[in-house]
């Protein structure tokens, strides 16, 4: 009989589970946390990125993105896309998700609100891109659709 060839140590190596002293740093992951009143008081948390030798575009997705019109007060609805390319950090994402809710509160205009997410965002992880794309729906007949990059 031939002999067996042994498995890889490649995929063991790629152990799909943080090391504890990375998963340490993120507070709210696995935790129950209380949703932020503002994105002034939410923590956008990140972790280190396993592949910062390649280029590759992480995509977040918020269908149900909601704030208030500044002069109305009156709910505004979006959707929120954000698109990156990782440096030495990735975004943890239960953390965007709360940040993002966190504009429920926050009557502000479409543009304003855009641009506050690429730069907290930018502040959080400081990608070697980054856009983030918002698309309101019409009011009065009219969309908005706001694009900031970095």
């Amino acid at each position: 009989m031939g002999k067996k060839k042994k498995a890889s140590s490649a995929a063991s190596s790629q152990s799909p589970n943080l090391p504890i002293s990375q998963a340490a740093s993120l507070t709210q992951l696995g935790r129950k946390v209380a949703q932020p009143a503002a994105p002034t008081l939410a923590k956008l948390e990140s972790f280190p990125n396993r592949h910062p030798d390649r280029d590759y575009t992480v995509t977040f997705d918020c269908p149900e993105f909601t704030s208030l019109c500044p002069i109305t007060g009156q709910p505004d609805f979006g959707h929120i896309v954000i698109e990156y390319v990782p440096d030495r950090l990735c975004l943890e994402s239960k953390s965007l998700k709360l940040y993002l809710a966190s504009f429920r509160n926050e009557g502000s205009f479409a543009e304003s609100i855009t641009n506050q997410i690429r730069d907290d965002l930018v502040r959080a992880c400081r990608p070697r891109r980054l856009t983030v794309t918002a698309t309101f729906t019409p009011r009065g007949g009219i969309g908005i659709r706001v694009v900031a990059s970095a």
